[in-house]
């Protein structure tokens, strides 16, 4: 990672009018992605997909059969900056089944006074199933962030997904010591709320060293899971302490780190505290593994995208 403050990229695209691509000083980019999975027969398609500014997808591919659509959603300037304002909305109809990734981290890079906003909201119809499962986000010291998911469920919708957040840049040394992070997850079904957590995470606020707070931990993460059977929580219990076999060396950083797990109202949710971006994807991939043939009933099928 780069110490110096990166430059706004200035990629061209000739799919893409110029209005949509130059972004003016006072806003930044605007853009919006919106999606919509069909079942045809027996497969999952991209029915509709339509983007304004800089957010992409990727043919979608089906590495398990036809049944689960993997689509991977692309940013092409690969960072958001303050002003920069991206909007996703992905909408599962009747019997759709999708995983939704990306194919590397997000960046947000610090700012000189504008917000940066980053909101997604996903719609899973009554019968189908969505994995939301992209990768980390990382918050440089300085950046100013408001970060949103809503995830409305119908019926018997089933949903994983998880959200990982990396509060500076512990590789570089670089502590998030000044600007601020804001964090919404809401998860509801017919109109009702299942889950919901707001976060705020100011920059060299006491809540990032806490024993209450993050415990002086950059990375925090979260996995939600509608539809997982009573054992889930042992089970994902068992993976965290195989996860961390006590018998086997481990640097000193990593006795730090804590998960748990636990279940309510049908939701099931587990939470990371520790030093890695890499090894929070790593337990939570394994907490993935576990519940998914439990929940979908069929066996986990990693990214690829995850292995890059």
């Amino acid at each position: 990672m780069q110490t110096l403050l990166p430059t706004h990229p200035k990629e061209k695209d000739r799919r893409m009018p110029p209005s949509a691509m130059v972004p003016t000083p006072a806003t930044g980019w605007q853009a919006r992605l919106t999606l919509g999975f069909q079942r045809q027969h027996a497969r999952t398609i991209l029915g509709s997909c339509a983007h304004h500014g800089p957010l992409r997808v990727q043919r979608p591919f089906y590495p398990e059969g036809d049944e689960i659509c993997h689509v991977a959603l692309l940013h092409p300037p690969g960072g958001v900056v303050g002003g920069d304002e991206l909007r996703i909305d992905v909408t599962l109809h009747s019997d759709a089944r999708a995983l939704v990734t990306t194919p590397a981290a997000g960046k947000f890079y610090r700012s000189a006074g504008p917000r940066a906003r980053q909101i997604q909201r996903l719609r899973v119809a009554a019968g189908a199933a969505l994995e939301w499962l992209p990768q980390e986000n990382i918050v440089y010291s300085g950046a100013r962030v408001h970060a949103g998911t809503h995830v409305e469920l119908q019926g018997d919708a089933r949903f994983i997904g998880w959200e990982i957040l990396c509060l500076g840049r512990p590789a570089a040394g670089e502590r998030f010591a000044t600007g601020d992070y804001r964090q919404d997850f809401e998860l509801w079904r017919d109109g009702e709320p299942l889950y919901l957590e707001h976060g705020r995470y100011p920059g060299g606020d006491v809540i990032l060293d806490a024993r209450w707070g993050l415990q002086s931990q950059p990375v925090s993460a979260t996995l939600a899971c509608v539809g997982a059977p009573p054992d889930g929580v042992a089970a994902i219990r068992a993976e965290w302490e195989a996860f961390t076999d006590p018998t086997a060396p481990r640097p000193a950083e990593q006795s730090e780190e804590r998960a748990t797990a636990t279940q309510l109202d049908g939701v099931l949710v587990c939470r990371y505290l520790g030093t890695s971006t890499a090894r929070a994807r790593r337990f939570f991939t394994s907490a993935w593994s576990v519940l998914r043939p439990k929940v979908l009933g069929r066996p986990p099928c990693p990214s690829r995208f995850w292995n890059t």
